[in-house]
């Protein structure tokens, strides 16, 4: 029975319209007389969506029971029994009540799918595995349920429902997403147009790598390989000489100007000759700067230049390709084309860039004419020896009165050495036979016959017999030690590379697995984890008892269903998928792969890392909030209990004037209660990341008063000097108000008597810099960033003064704004308050 086929409906966020363009397409299947049923479709309360539920046929829901509660899950087990041709399973990530037969909602979908049924089903981008941590970081809200990224990629089609932030907020300010007293908090928290823009983003990045998979994989299926300009790629050619730097700096600039096109530095360990330790030097400084423009270094192996070239390049579906003008002299491009012109000869539709460069020299690589003798020069050289060795002797034939026999062997010997160096050693044995045939008919007494009556012109044809196989042998031997080495030259810097990769930490498993890849021109690399033990000597080609980890170009199922097989531990495998390795070049890959363990493992040591880091700084801001709460909220709700408590008890004991005083207490201990509190909110959300500000175009020479007024009589001796023609600075007022009010507040409390603080403003680039100005005792500068901590106050334990989030909150209300807030040492003694907002554009927007 064939497998089902999966339709996803992506989404950027909660409200996009992905279940309502599920339930179309089901109602468009339906009515063109597909059997289409509703196995689980979350309505969240949308009267729009389950308008469409009605009229199609929706199978029962299942009740679990689970600690007491009754829950209604996705009945899978009716829908397999239904056997329908498609059913619409709404929320792929979804988890599973305990108890359930699989633990994740996508688990029973695949059940599905192996029984042959279509599948319709919906899932955010926030659900997905790799995007969970960003999405995290940039909303403030973690999401618990995910999805492996494989099983939204094997997907057959993946649809983005899409629509604009601020599109998507009108929906829910309407109604049309979450309930009304809902709709203010979501709007002001994960639902503000910076996440939305950013989320979307995330959406249409990952979309596009599907896509890209899509078509790899439909080029590879249909052995397509000529180059399909659906988007700009540009590789640069390296060859380990100085002009490298050119190149990548030209290429960089190709790249730029085609719309941010991708790039790609290559360089090929030839087979056939060694690299100088120069060229070393050269490649890891050029591959440092591809690396700093945005573009990405590769290493491939190859017996010819151009053909590697070419062979990366339409691998990487590269619409140009930027080479090294060549300096050879006249003379050596007569005898050989060189790389350059033979690899334009050959690009097809790849856009070939000749680059000329002061810097350039000669790219001296040493290389091995005989080192390799492949099919084609065999084939030539065995053409030689039946065509060359003849036109020879006939060419000498009318100098046989003038030189001797032995000058005539001498000649065809050197002859024969030649066609070893160009065809290998079954040229030169065929040459050394067609030539001691020809030097006995032509040049050997009695003429044009094949016989000898000289002893000594037998021993000369003897002699050139022998010494023709023995130069053949030592010839071939030596190109064949010279092969040897040039390999393994090629597979060292191989592993170097590889292992500067591993070193600097800049290769991430993808991109170690993408390398491979490109090394040995595959057209996959697979990454598998054992799941589970699978049914004996068959377990490695079981795809169940796998699970994908990473891939390059299409995944592999099964370690066993790839042409090599590479083991690394146990429960470890990597597939390699596009030809069979040589013995050598397994070795090779087997390191890759161990690199790949490696690589694997780190970063779920890291994963864990940051989980203990994010636990660790949890617990010591709950260690500090309770010491606060335990020190410095008692005071004032000690304070404002015994007013209220004095005057319930015994209050027709109290004059009228004293019952006031009992009562502006208690409002001073409650109001400085609540500000201790709103302080302790909004840290929290800085701390999540989800205090939101909205900048507006406002003047400091209003703002700051409003501050001083907030402050009251202690900030009537503070000197102002805020020019009123200062440009308008891009703040959120309420937010501006608290950081001046933290600020000048905390000013004033150290400044000495007889020297209040004092306020300045002015112009600096394209920021308006406040400065709050005292002379107090100051702050050393170890501490000046200590003292923006949160519940620091450098060792002043006066309950009465705060629990110590002023200055630690105003930074963060201030860059939350766009702005910054630092400390600076005032000239003959204190401290200086910097706040720094952004000038407003003329059109509102914050400047650059």
């Amino acid at each position: 029975m064939p497998r089902g086929q999966l339709r996803i409906y992506l989404g950027a966020a909660p409200g996009v319209g992905k279940t309502y363009a599920a339930l179309e397409e089901a109602r468009r299947r339906a009515d063109r007389g597909t059997d289409v049923v509703i196995g689980f479709v979350e309505t969240h309360g949308r009267q729009a969506t389950a308008d469409l539920v009605d009229g199609l046929e929706t199978v029962p829901r299942r009740a679990v029971e689970y600690r007491g509660s009754s829950f209604e899950e996705f009945d899978a087990d009716a829908v397999l029994r239904r056997a329908p041709a498609v059913v619409l399973v709404d929320e792929l990530a979804h988890t599973n009540v305990p108890g359930s037969r699989n633990e994740k909602r996508w688990q029973d979908i695949d059940e599905l799918l192996d029984a042959g049924i279509d599948v319709i089903s919906t899932v955010n981008v926030q659900h997905l595995e790799s995007l969970n941590d960003v999405v995290a970081q940039i909303t403030g809200v973690p999401q618990r349920e995910t999805v492996p990224d494989e099983v939204v990629r094997r997907a057959d089609q993946v649809e983005l429902a899409d629509i604009t932030p601020e599109a998507l907020r009108r929906r829910m300010v309407h109604g049309n997403v979450y309930p009304p007293e809902k709709v203010d908090a979501a709007l002001s928290n994960y639902f503000r147009v910076g996440n939305l823009t950013a989320l979307r983003e995330i959406a249409l990045l990952w979309l596009a790598d599907k896509v890209e998979d899509q078509l790899e994989k439909y080029r590879e299926d249909q052995h397509i390989t000529a180059v399909w300009e659906s988007r700009e790629r540009v590789v640069v050619a390296l060859s380990g000489g100085d002009e490298g730097d050119t190149l990548i700096r030209r290429a960089a600039r190709i790249a730029a100007r085609s719309g941010n096109a991708d790039l790609k530095a290559v360089y090929v360990a030839s087979g056939d000759g060694l690299t100088s330790a120069r060229s070393a030097r050269n490649l890891s400084r050029q591959r440092t700067l591809v690396e700093d423009l945005g573009g990405t270094y590769h290493q491939v192996v190859g017996d010819s230049i151009p053909d590697a070239l070419l062979e990366f390049a339409r691998g990487a579906n590269a619409t140009q390709l930027v080479l090294g003008a060549s300096r050879r002299g006249r003379f050596a491009q007569a005898l050989s084309r060189g790389v350059g012109v033979t690899t334009t000869a050959r690009s097809g539709k790849i856009d070939v860039h000749l680059v000329s460069h002061e810097r350039v020299r000669s790219v001296k690589r040493a290389r091995s004419g005989p080192g390799i003798v492949d099919a084609a020069r065999r084939r030539f050289g065995i053409a030689l020896a039946f065509l060359g060795i003849p036109a020879l002797v006939t060419i000498l034939i009318p100098l046989h009165e003038d030189l001797s026999l032995t000058t005539m062997i001498l000649i065809v010997l050197t002859a024969v050495m030649a066609l070893t160096l160009t065809g290998g050693m079954w040229p030169a044995l065929l040459g050394a036979l067609i030539g001691f045939l020809l030097l006995n008919y032509f040049f050997a007494t009695p003429y044009y016959e094949f016989k000898i009556h000289d002893q000594e012109q037998v021993v000369a044809l003897v002699v050139f017999v022998a010494l023709a196989l023995g130069g053949a042998a030592v010839v071939n031997l030596s190109a064949a030690r010279a092969r040897l080495a040039a390999r393994a030259s090629a597979e060292a810097q191989t592993l170097a590379t590889l292992a500067g990769n591993v070193l600097r930490g800049g290769s991430g498993l993808d991109d170690l697995l993408e390398q491979l890849r490109e090394t040995f021109s595959l057209t996959s690399v697979t990454l598998l984890e054992r799941t589970a033990p699978g049914a004996g000597p068959d377990e490695r080609h079981d795809p169940k008892a796998w699970r994908i980890v990473a891939h390059a170009g299409a995944a592999c199922g099964s370690p066993g269903a790839a042409e090599n097989d590479l083991p690394i531990r146990d429960d470890l495998a990597m597939a390699l998928r596009g030809h069979t390795l040589e013995a050598a070049d397994r070795r090779i890959a087997q390191a890759f792969a161990m690199h790949a363990a490696a690589a694997l493992e780190r970063e779920r040591l890291e994963r864990q890392a940051e989980a203990v880091e994010r636990l660790t700084d949890a617990d010591k801001l709950r260690t500090a909030l309770l010491a606060a709460v335990s020190h410095d909220l008692r005071t004032p709700l000690a304070s404002a209990r015994v007013a209220v408590s004095s005057l319930k008890s015994t209050g027709e004991l109290f004059t009228p004037g004293e019952r006031m005083e009992l009562l502006d207490s208690a409002e001073q201990s409650l109001s400085r209660l609540t500000g201790l509190v709103d302080n302790l909110l909004d840290m929290s959300r800085l701390q999540a990341g989800v205090l939101g500000a909205d900048p507006v175009p406002i003047a400091l020479d209003e703002a700051v008063p409003w501050a001083l007024d907030e402050i009251g009589e202690a900030a009537a001796d503070v000197r102002l000097d805020v020019p009123a023609d200062l440009p308008e600075v891009m703040a959120d007022p309420g937010l501006l108000q608290r950081i001046l009010v933290n600020v000048i507040a905390n000013s004033l409390r150290y400044s000495p008597e007889g020297e209040p603080p004092r306020l300045t403003a002015g112009i600096h680039g394209g920021t308006v810099e406040l400065r709050v100005i005292d002379r107090g005792p100051g702050v050393p500068d170890e501490d000046r960033e200590t003292m923006f901590r949160p519940f620091q106050r450098l060792g002043d334990r006066d309950n009465t003064t705060g629990v110590g989030l002023g200055l630690a909150l105003s930074r963060g209300l201030a860059e939350a704004m766009g702005g910054t807030l630092g400390p600076e040492a005032t000239p003959g003694g204190g401290l200086t308050m910097v706040l720094a907002l952004r000038i407003a554009a003329p059109d509102g927007e914050g400047a650059e």
